[in-house]
């Protein structure tokens, strides 16, 4: 086994989850991960905890979606989750494209139908990772020995630095009022933050992370928004997305490519056509874009944002959580002729934040 596979799951279970004695723990891996398995396992047994393995997979889900007649909630599934502790995700496979022929209307029915699955998983102590296969690494453009080194680089960071790194971005949102993103020609937009927290992303519940992250207000977005990098959703590749919002909500939007995805998507349900992220990107251990969220809406220079469900934490008791079946991260390149302005100050131009060298 790569030692650098043990060293992956031991900062899931000492950094990112706190795996202990007496934890029911839920590891949900595909087959090509069964080595990080087998280190989690280890983990486990030393310390008392008790793991239940579940090989996701792509191929078993395209079937299921591609041959039901509706879809109801898995009560055992959920179950199952009621009385997980811990819960451990890892990406990964040999054809990320698996289920790029699944509609996209049952694709947002399906998300309908495990939203309250989905809450109670996210409700527990939980980390999505992501395990190198040569399916990624060829997404994103890379051998798989360089795929490698990119991942376990990225996930050994030293956390404590990352998060003290990020710390000045979350004091300058937390006193927040209203925060402006400007980029090139076509993106000009506002966003109410007044009320609702910022998290500092340490490689938690994402690792690895590296972003600074809160809720907008739910009906406090306005302008237009042009998400200048693609992303990568149920196996097909959404480009050049533009969208503009009213009174919070998207009125309008347009794709270069596979728009009728992303109709899909905001088309899920109310929540889905409403902001429930604002992620600034503050990892450079991550300089290149792979066609994979986990890392992209983490890189530097970057800004993303969610269409749908908000995560409660981020959201103050005086105002509205939107919840959502959906939660779609899209990325602006704020590398160039873009700047962050918090309540008519500007804390980020083309990439360099207020507190750094060279602003």
């Amino acid at each position: 086994m790569d030692p650098r596979v043990r060293e992956h799951a031991e900062i899931i279970a000492n950094h990112s989850t706190g795996i202990e004695a007496g934890d029911n723990v839920v590891i949900q891996l595909p087959k090509e991960a069964e080595d990080l398995a087998v280190a989690l396992h280890e983990i486990c047994g030393d310390r008392g905890a008790k793991p239940v393995y579940l090989n996701y997979s792509k191929r078993s889900d395209r079937a299921f979606k591609r041959a039901a007649d509706g879809f109801s909630e898995p009560g055992h599934r959920r179950a199952l989750y009621e009385e997980t502790d811990v819960f451990v995700i890892a990406r990964g496979g040999l054809n990320v494209t698996e289920d790029a022929d699944v509609d996209p209307e049952t694709n947002a029915a399906y998300n309908r139908a495990m939203e309250e699955v989905k809450r109670e998983r996210l409700s527990k102590t939980w980390c999505l990772t992501q395990y190198p296969t040569s399916g990624h690494a060829q997404l994103a453009g890379m051998s798989t020995e360089a795929y490698e080194d990119f991942v376990w680089d990225a996930v050994s960071l030293d956390w404590e630095a990352q998060r003290e790194f990020q710390a000045g971005m979350v004091d300058i949102l937390n006193d927040a009022e209203e925060l402006r993103i400007r980029s090139g020609e076509e993106t000009d937009l506002t966003m109410n933050l007044a009320g609702n927290t910022a998290l500092n992303d340490q490689g938690e519940a994402n690792l690895p992370g590296g972003e600074v992250f809160t809720a907008p207000v739910r009906d406090g977005v306005e302008g237009e928004v042009h998400f200048d990098l693609p992303l990568y959703r149920y196996g097909r590749e959404i480009d050049g997305v533009r969208l503009r919002f009213e009174d919070g909500e998207v009125v309008s939007h347009a794709a270069e490519r596979n728009e009728d995805l992303l109709t899909g998507i905001l088309d899920t349900d109310e929540g889905s056509r409403h902001l429930g992220e604002l992620g600034i990107g503050m990892n450079r251990q991550i300089d290149r874009f792979t066609y994979n969220m986990l890392f992209d809406e983490k890189m530097g220079d970057t800004v993303h944002m969610a269409v749908g469900s908000a995560y409660p934490d981020t959201v103050g008791e005086e105002n509205e959580l939107n919840e959502s079946a959906e939660h779609v991260d899209m990325i602006v390149d704020m590398s160039e002729d873009s700047v962050i302005e918090v309540d008519g100050e500007v804390v980020q131009r083309n990439g360099t934040f207020v507190f750094e060298d060279g602003f």
